[in-house]
């Protein structure tokens, strides 16, 4: 899947998964309650932007969180609540879309799985983890990457302004570029992963709607 929503229980948790994946070279971030706002708001750009493979969040910080063709739901803890799981697994496969839901269930972790099963009142599918084959072993590359651009609704900066600086002087192409956001004071734009790092170059310091700009990678620092 290009992006994977994966649920835990805690903070601590989703923080210590995103940085074992991380560390394993998969492009996951970590989304729980209490974080800065600007913070929170790049992870849900770079996800929304699939410049990242794994989101890993708390039920709380996903609320409202709407994001189209995510291909899969994994519980890497089962909640307590069925009514949450079923608000879980129910972001993926939306309309004709496919998608599927996994649960990892652990031995202390059954009970809540069989009131789940009970509420839904569908029998759960099992499979013995040891007898998963993996698809492969290297690790999901996204296949874009977020660029953060100083400048915003308050310097008039419209998508249509991003796009027209990239495919005029700069030389890429529109089906080179995905989404654009514009905030108060930022632009996000989604541009191809093998692309980021020469629309930098080209953009940085450059001219956006006849004003200079500043260009920076998102999750390379």
């Amino acid at each position: 899947p290009v992006s994977t929503l994966a649920f835990c229980n805690t903070k601590a948790r989703c923080r210590e998964l995103a940085d074992r994946l991380s560390a394993q070279g998969f492009e996951a971030l970590a989304l729980y309650g209490d974080m800065e706002q600007r913070e929170r708001d790049q992870v849900l750009v770079r996800f929304a932007h699939r410049s990242a493979s794994v989101l890993v969040a708390t039920d709380v910080a996903a609320r409202g969180l709407d994001i189209d063709k995510l291909e899969a739901v994994i519980n890497v803890d089962v909640t307590p609540d069925p009514e949450v799981h079923v608000h879980r697994i129910g972001r993926t496969g939306r309309g004709d879309a496919e998608g599927w839901a996994l649960s990892l269930v652990s031995r202390n972790e059954m009970g809540r799985a069989l009131r789940i099963e009970k509420a839904q009142g569908v029998a759960l599918e099992w499979q013995p983890l040891a007898e998963l084959e993996p698809a492969g072993h290297a690790p999901l590359v996204p296949p874009m990457a977020t660029l953060q651009i100083l400048g915003g609704r308050k310097e008039k900066m419209r998508p249509g302004d991003v796009l027209g600086a990239l495919t005029g002087e700069a030389g890429f192409t529109r089906e080179q570029v995905g989404r654009i956001d514009v905030t108060d004071y930022l632009t996000y734009v989604a541009v191809e992963r093998n692309i980021a790092d020469e629309v930098v170059r080209r953009l940085d310091g450059g001219r956006v709607k006849g004003r200079d700009v500043k260009v920076k990678r998102l999750g390379t620092d």
